[in-house]
C-alpha cells in the first residue's frame, strides 16, 4: 500500500486539488433534483396550476450554468488526477527499473526475469489506473451518496430513512465482493508471470522449437498456462459481474418503495411531488455512484493487489554489502607480482535454491600475465568458479581476493572496473558497433576500438560493413553470426584494457585457426591481464600456464597440459574424447 499511496508525497497538490475539484462537481450535481423540483412545484404546478413558463426558462438556465461549472470542475479534477497517475507510474517504473538493475545474480533468479518484466509492465499500469480513479471517485462518490441522503433528510425525514437504510445494505454488498476480490486478483497477476514467462521462453527459443518440430507441443503448453489465467480471470469476473445487478437490484427496490411512500405523502399534503421527483433523483445518483463506486473498488482492489507485487521487489534489498576491512585502500592493478592477481581459498558456493553446492573447497591463485585454463563437464561449476571473481555471486564459504584483498571489502562497481567478462552468451545490444564497444570504456577513441577490434580478430569483417564503427547492430546482434557475436563481445571487453580477462566459453563458435589466433594475440597483450579461459576444448587450454580441471563442483586436476594427461584421469578422458588416441590428428 505505501507503494500505491506514494503519489501522496510525490504530487502533493494535484492529490489535493483533483478531489477538491471533484468534491465541487458533486456539489453541484447534488443541486440540480432541487432545481427540477422548484421548476415541477413552481414553473408547472404553482400558481393557479397554468404554472409559469418564465420561470421554467429562468431555472433551466440555472440547470445549464450548473452543467457547465461541474463540467468545467470535472475537466480540471481529470487534469490533475491524471498528471499524478502518470507521473506517479513514470517515477515508480524508473525507481524499479533502477533497483532491478543492482539486483545481484541470486537476487534476479530468485524474482525471476518474466516476473520482473510483468512488474514493470502490467502491474505499474494497473496501479497508474488506480491513482487516477482513487483521486477522480472515491471521494464523489461517497460524497454523492452521504449528499443525496442529508438532501433527503431536509426533503422529508421519513422517506429519508428508506435511504438510510438502503446505503448500509449498498455498502456491505460493494465492501464484501471488494474483500473477496483483492486475493483473486492477486492470483491473476501471479498467473499472468507464468504466461509471460512460457511467451518469453517461447520467442526466445523460436529456432530449436522448429528444429525439433516440437510446435503443437508448445502450443499446448502454453494453452494449459493461459488456460489456467483465465480460469481464475473469469473467476474474480463472476464474482465482480455480482456488483451491478446486486447493487440495480437494491436500488430499484428503494426506488419503488420511495414512490409507493412518496405517493401517500403526497395524497395527504406533506410533501409535493416535485420533492417525491427530487428524492427519486437522488436515488438514481446514489445508484450511479454506486455503480462507479463498485467498478472503482475493483479497479483499485488490483491496483493494491499489483502495488504489493511492485513493492515486494522494492523491498528486496539490492547489490551486495561491503565488509571494512580496515585497510581503506583502492583496488590496484600495480601490486607486487608475488601476490596472486586472483586467489580462491577452500571456496565453496550452494546456489539459494539448489540442493547441494555447485562448489566446493575450491583453491588454487593466478598471478599477473598469468592465463589460467578451466576445463569440465557440463554442470561441473566452470561459469560459477569465475563469476565469484567479480562477485556476481556471493561464495557461501571460504574467501575469494582480487589483487590481495577479499572481494567483500571492495566496492563491487571499482572491482568490476578493472574486469572484462565475455559471458558464455554473445550478447549484444541495439545500437552501433561503436556503442556496443563504447560499454568496455566510455572514453575510448576510435585507435583504441580499432585495436581491440584487430585483438579480437574481427577488425576484418568490420571494415567490410558500411559504416565500419558505426554499422547498425540490431536487437541481440541478430543481424551477426554466432563467431561474429562472440568476436565482438570480446573486443568490447578489451576495450577497457582490463586487468583481469575472463572468457566463458566465448570462442565455441570460431574455427580452430580464428581461436588460435585470438589465443596468441591474447598471451601478447602489452598491459599482461591475468585470463582466464573456459573453454569444452582442450587444444583453446593447452598453452595455458595452468589448467584447472573441474568435476561436479571440485577441482580433480591443476597443471599445465602434459602434467595433467600424466596425472589427471578426467582431463585425459576429455582430451582423448576429442582427439584419436590422445593425439591431435
Amino acid at each position: 500500500m505505501k507503494v500505491f499511496f506514494r503519489f501522496f508525497r510525490d504530487y502533493p497538490r494535484e492529490s489535493i486539488l483533483a478531489p477538491l475539484f471533484k468534491l465541487l462537481e458533486a456539489c453541484f450535481d447534488l443541486l440540480v433534483p432541487l432545481v427540477v423540483a422548484r421548476i415541477i412545484d413552481i414553473g408547472i404546478l404553482g400558481g393557479d396550476g397554468t404554472g409559469d413558463s418564465g420561470y421554467v426558462w429562468k431555472m433551466t438556465a440555472v440547470l445549464v450554468l450548473l452543467a457547465f461549472v461541474g463540467l468545467a470542475c470535472a475537466v480540471t479534477a481529470q487534469y490533475f488526477s491524471a498528471k499524478a497517475a502518470v507521473g506517479t507510474a513514470t517515477r515508480l517504473r524508473h525507481d524499479l527499473f533502477a533497483h532491478m538493475q543492482s539486483f545481484t545474480y541470486a537476487q534476479t533468479d530468485k524474482v525471476g526475469t518474466s516476473s520482473m518484466i510483468t512488474r514493470m509492465t502490467s502491474d505499474i499500469n494497473q496501479v497508474q489506473s488506480g491513482i487516477n480513479m482513487t483521486l477522480r471517485l472515491t471521494l464523489r462518490s461517497p460524497i454523492i451518496v452521504f449528499g443525496a441522503m442529508v438532501m433527503a433528510f431536509t426533503i422529508d425525514t421519513r422517506l429519508a430513512c428508506i435511504f438510510a437504510a438502503a446505503i448500509p445494505v449498498l455498502a456491505a454488498v460493494v465492501f464484501g465482493i471488494m474483500l473477496g476480490g483483492i486475493p483473486l486478483y492477486r492470483r491473476v497477476q501471479a498467473k499472468l508471470d507464468q504466461v509471460t514467462a512460457a511467451t518469453r521462453e517461447n520467442l526466445n527459443g523460436v529456432r530449436v522449437i522448429r528444429a525439433f518440430n516440437k510446435e503443437a507441443e508448445q502450443v499446448q503448453h502454453f494453452d494449459t498456462v493461459n488456460g489456467e489465467q483465465t480460469g481464475l480471470q473469469n473467476k474474480a469476473g463472476r464474482l465482480s459481474a455480482l456488483m451491478n445487478p446486486l447493487t440495480y437490484v437494491l436500488v430499484n427496490m428503494a426506488v419503488v418503495l420511495l414512490i409507493r411512500q412518496g405517493g401517500f405523502a403526497v395524497d395527504t399534503g406533506r410533501i409535493t411531488q416535485g420533492e417525491v421527483v427530487a428524492l427519486v433523483n437522488y436515488m438514481a445518483q446514489i445508484l450511479v455512484e454506486l455503480v462507479k463506486l463498485a467498478n472503482t473498488v475493483f479497479l483499485v482492489t488490483k491496483a493494491v493487489a499489483c502495488s504489493n507485487r511492485v513493492g515486494a521487489v522494492l523491498d528486496m534489498p539490492a547489490g551486495m554489502s561491503v565488509i571494512p576491512d580496515g585497510e581503506g585502500r583502492p583496488v590496484s592493478a600495480d601490486a607486487d607480482t608475488a601476490v596472486p592477481r586472483v586467489a580462491f581459498d577452500r571456496v565453496s558456493l550452494t546456489y539459494g535454491e539448489g540442493g547441494g553446492p555447485a562448489l566446493s573447497d575450491v583453491t588454487f591463485a593466478a598471478y599477473p600475465g598469468e592465463t589460467v585454463g578451466i576445463i569440465g563437464g557440463t554442470g561441473s561449476g566452470k561459469t560459477t568458479l569465475v563469476n565469484l571473481i567479480p562477485r556476481l555471486y556471493e561464495a557461501t564459504e571460504g574467501t575469494v581476493s582480487v589483487m590481495g584483498r577479499d572481494v567483500r571489502c571492495q566496492d563491487p562497481a571499482a572491482l568490476r572496473a578493472h574486469i572484462g567478462i565475455v559471458p558464455q552468451k554473445a550478447e549484444l545490444f541495439k545500437g552501433t558497433v561503436r556503442s556496443n564497444l563504447l560499454w568496455g570504456d566510455g572514453t575510448a577513441d576510435d585507435e583504441t576500438l580499432w585495436q581491440a577490434l584487430e585483438d579480437a580478430q574481427a577488425a576484418d569483417f568490420i571494415r567490410g560493413k558500411e559504416g565500419q564503427l558505426d554499422a547498425p547492430v540490431e536487437q541481440r546482434g541478430r543481424n551477426f553470426s554466432g563467431g561474429q557475436r562472440q568476436r565482438l563481445t570480446i573486443a568490447r571487453a578489451l576495450v577497457g584494457r582490463p586487468d583481469i580477462l575472463i572468457l566463458d566459453d566465448s570462442a565455441s563458435a570460431l574455427d580452430f585457426a580464428t581461436d588460435a589466433r585470438l589465443r596468441k594475440t591474447l598471451r601478447a597483450l602489452p598491459y599482461h591481464p591475468t585470463t582466464f579461459i573456459i573453454s569444452q576444448r582442450t587444444s583453446s587450454i593447452r598453452a595455458c600456464d595452468k589448467i584447472v580441471v573441474l568435476d561436479d563442483g571440485h577441482v580433480v586436476g591443476m597443471g599445465t597440459h602434459e602434467s595433467l594427461l600424466a596425472g589427471c584421469e578426467t582431463y585425459r578422458e576429455i582430451h582423448e574424447s576429442q582427439y584419436k588416441g590422445g593425439d591431435e590428428a
